[in-house]
């Protein structure tokens, strides 16, 4: 479906000709981390299946820095492979545990698929933010399990900041080691957590924001994301002179909002995988764009 939009923005010869002259280091660097393409953590609301569409889109200004405000579980950043990267998130203990697979982590905790373990790590995670420790090494492990155990991947939090997903129900789970497959990958992307708006913008950054959706459950973190949380983004964006790409699903103030501020909106029918209800039929969500145009 999109497999014909090109970018406004010119194209920059020297840069295509230092690709061409990069491609044989290119295509080795593929072929050594083909293997760590799979994102690390389960994540509601994953994007890995929009990449596909997204790719023709990135193939246009790859030399670009790709930014990501909400990045997630990088299911996107991932699938794209920038070679300069910015990533953000406002989950702290997300990012934590990103610095850390950069840094070079290896597993210091038992890690089984066992109710009795999942709430005991559980606590002394939650014991760990309590005591203003959520930034080491072990909060960084434990958050990776929790993610990994946890009911359906969910990143949940109460009022006073503690992680209450209950345990899932997995029959297998596959955990990792070490991360040192991950930390070439990471070595060049810039991984931040803060508000959206604060990012510092290039104005050729190729933005892709994906914000938590319009519904309900939005207690992304304990404070939650809100009806004027998504104007700001979609405002924010208005303000960006190079490529942006806005997703969410398609509510009738979105779709309202988005088309106000000027987006050229298309949609798609997207994989429901998580849902309060266990509802997991398909789920229309809106692709929103500027400054990329359709061409015939």
């Amino acid at each position: 479906m999109f497999d014909h939009l090109l970018l406004r923005t010119p194209r920059h010869a020297g840069a295509r000709k230092a690709n061409f002259e990069n491609t044989s280091q290119c295509m080795t660097e593929l072929v050594t981390r083909n293997h760590v393409v799979k994102p690390l953590l389960k994540w509601a609301g994953g994007k890995r299946w929009q990449v596909p569409h997204l790719r023709p889109l990135w193939n246009q200004c790859s030399h670009y820095r790709l930014v990501e405000p909400f990045c997630g579980g990088l299911a996107v950043t991932l699938g794209l492979r920038p070679r300069r990267a910015l990533l953000n998130d406002v989950n702290p203990h997300l990012i934590n545990f990103y610095s850390w697979v950069k840094k070079g982590l290896r597993s210091a905790i038992t890690m089984k698929n066992e109710k009795g373990m999942f709430f005991a790590h559980r606590d002394r995670f939650n014991a760990l933010l309590e005591a203003g420790k959520s930034h080491t090494r072990e909060a960084a492990l434990l958050f990776y399990y929790l993610n990994r155990t946890g009911y359906n991947g969910l990143c949940r939090f109460n009022r006073r900041g503690g992680f209450n997903v209950p345990f899932g129900r997995y029959k297998t789970i596959s955990y990792a080691n070490e991360f040192l497959d991950y930390r070439k990958v990471f070595e060049a992307w810039e991984f931040t957590t803060r508000d959206f708006s604060t990012l510092e913008l290039r104005k050729t950054d190729f933005v892709y924001a994906d914000p938590p959706y319009d519904v309900p459950f939005t207690s992304y973190t304990k404070d939650g994301f809100s009806w004027d949380d998504q104007i700001r983004v979609a405002e924010w964006l208005v303000q960006h002179p190079g490529p942006v790409i806005l997703v969410n699903q398609a509510t009738p103030r979105i779709r309202t909002l988005y088309r106000r501020l000027g987006y050229e909106v298309r949609f798609l029918d997207a994989p429901r995988r998580i849902s309060a209800s266990g509802d997991r039929k398909p789920v229309r969500e809106v692709l929103a764009t500027r400054n990329l145009t359709l061409v015939p």
